[in-house]
């Protein structure tokens, strides 16, 4: 999708030609296409994934499990898991989160046997994950190591955007916590479709908020301008020391 107005109809000073103000239309850049930006984003299909991997280097760590979680229409009508064998060992420290061994994957498929069926599951739905840049950059290597790709312009719809937005007052945004606060369980935690099935309840609980956006274009712009807000003031609390 295009940045910025669909015809500019400007002076090179920034200021519209006399009459045609009426004309213009404003284009939501990172809209999935076939789901209008006016249509209610909660009432759209939406898919929130999640993957467990053996560390956090998406360009050299691989994924040991992919989740996934779909809502039609504001309920939960989906969801799907996998255990993957990375073609290495699952180092000591990744076990201990996601409590996934060698042994739990030895007789798993390796990512390439379940690229296309994962690019399916997310072909046409609006796609999102807690963190969504974890989880979007080890998929895309993933699906490109398999020969297939992942759209780089698709913005992904991010509950901790939202957390972080909506709970500035608490300490922790960690998904079982921002979880736990709406009242939503997570039993199973850094398990792949229940971290999903969770973010994605955390994200439709959130959604009912009066503070976020009703339609999808919205909510992406929104969506977009919190977070390199909140990625500034990391930044400056980070040069503060």
């Amino acid at each position: 999708m295009r940045a910025g107005l669909d015809v500019c109809g400007c002076f090179p000073t920034g200021r519209h030609y006399a009459g045609i103000a009426h004309l213009l239309r404003a284009v939501t850049r990172g809209l999935v296409e076939g789901h209008s930006a006016e249509a209610p984003w909660a009432d759209l299909p939406i898919i929130l994934v999640d993957v467990e991997t053996t560390g956090k280097d998406a360009s050299s760590d691989r994924v040991v499990e992919v989740g996934f979680a779909v809502a039609r229409g504001g309920e939960i009508t989906e969801r799907r898991n996998w255990l993957v064998n990375p073609g290495r060992p699952i180092p000591q420290e990744a076990s201990d989160i996601h409590k996934i061994t060698d042994d739990d994957v030895k007789d798993a498929p390796a990512f390439e046997a379940i690229a296309a069926e994962v690019a399916a599951a997310i072909e046409g739905a609006i796609p999102g994950a807690y963190n969504a840049a974890f989880d979007k950059a080890f998929l895309t290597n993933e699906l490109a190591r398999a020969g297939l790709s992942l759209r780089r312009d698709i913005e992904w719809i991010d509950p901790l955007v939202w957390a972080r937005e909506l709970q500035q007052g608490e300490r922790s945004r960690a998904l079982g916590e921002v979880a736990a606060r709406l009242g939503i369980s997570l039993e199973n935690a850094h398990r792949a479709a229940d971290d999903a099935e969770a973010a994605l309840r955390v994200l439709l609980a959130l959604g009912r908020d009066v503070r976020v956006p009703r339609t999808y274009g919205a909510l992406v712009q929104e969506q977009r301008r919190l977070a390199l807000a909140q990625a500034d003031e990391r930044r400056l609390r980070w040069r503060q020391g």
